[in-house]
């Protein structure tokens, strides 16, 4: 599960991908769904059976209160097994690094702006990470894939035992403007990849050969993250009539009109259907068969794609 903490943050680094509708907003999203309550965060949760959490933002440690709730919360909630890890592009003192740790925080990850990546070790983020590491938490440091020297950051994560996330640089709606002016491209028409990015991680991963370096390319955060995040939201979610496709989205049929006694009539089983706001949901296969005697009686009939999520994004709507 992501929980996106506040959309305020004091950095602007060219390449934040954060949307318009989140960005310099102090609010805050498990997954895509808004969080009011502490409710609304363990339902999600719950929603998608989830195994361990990632705190992001904007800059989660703005509102350090918050993330020290939400880490508690969860533990609470769901043991010590439930994993966490935290972003910050702050260099957090002993103070708040004691807190996160005391809340259960188990791993926080590091974003030093990339004017300091050269020289690392002369800011703020030696202490810190220094620091993060005595008290116990696994850290490291997780930036873009961009081609610069990065020697510095090395020594210093081989110092502490720490980790390096490398990330393929994209493009998004909000950065797009800011990368072209860097000189950057994207990858092809239909990828959000810029090019040169992947290459760049590529080498260095190859000439180091250290299993502390990652690579997350931008295909597998949408092909393979968000998709198995979906696919466990569907599976613990789905009703007995709905079909769960590979992508994870919620397959069924939607009818409209006085059509209650036809299922009935044809021996639907009252597990097999769902009444919402005055409409029949039920298995799509159900609708197809049922079509022609729905039509008939002045049914409205669809077939149904959507987000698994709760009260998710219809993908796709297909009349009958």
């Amino acid at each position: 599960m992501v929980i996106f903490i506040t959309g305020l943050c004091e950095r602007n680094c060219f390449y934040c991908p954060v949307s318009e509708a989140r960005r310099k907003k102090d609010l805050v999203f498990s997954n895509e769904r808004p969080i009011r309550t502490d409710e609304d965060l363990i339902e999600e949760a719950i929603s998608m059976d989830a195994l361990g959490t990632g705190i992001t933002g904007g800059e989660p440690l703005l509102r350090t209160e918050r993330v020290v709730h939400y880490i508690r919360l969860l533990k609470d909630r769901f043991g010590t097994s439930h994993h966490i890890h935290l972003y910050t592009a702050l260099a957090p003192g002993i103070e708040v690094l004691e807190s996160l740790r005391n809340a259960g925080l188990d791993e926080i990850r590091f974003h030093p702006p990339l004017n300091m990546w050269a020289d690392v070790n002369r800011t703020p983020y030696r202490r810190s990470i220094i620091s993060a590491s005595e008290l116990g938490l696994s850290a490291g440091i997780e930036i873009p894939s961009i081609a610069s020297d990065i020697s510095s950051i090395l020594s210093l994560l081989d110092e502490v035992g720490g980790f390096l996330n490398l990330n393929e640089l994209e493009f998004s709606e909000t950065n797009a403007d800011e990368l072209k002016r860097q000189g950057y491209v994207a990858l092809d028409d239909v990828s959000s990849a810029a090019l040169g990015s992947k290459e760049a991680a590529g080498s260095l991963v190859k000439s180091l050969q250290d299993s502390r370096i990652h690579f997350c390319s931008s295909r597998f955060k949408d092909a393979v993250q968000l998709r198995e995040r979906f696919k466990r939201i569907a599976n613990k979610n789905a009703r007995d009539f709905d079909e769960v496709t590979d992508d994870g989205t919620l397959v069924y049929g939607l009818i409209r009109g006085n059509c209650l006694k036809i299922l009935q009539e044809a021996e639907v089983t009252e597990d097999m259907y769902s009444i919402q706001d005055g409409s029949v949901e039920t298995a799509w296969w159900i609708t197809e068969d049922l079509a022609d005697v729905l039509k008939k009686k002045g049914c409205s009939i669809s077939v149904i794609e959507r987000y698994p999520m709760k009260n998710g994004m219809i993908v796709e709507k297909t009349p009958l």
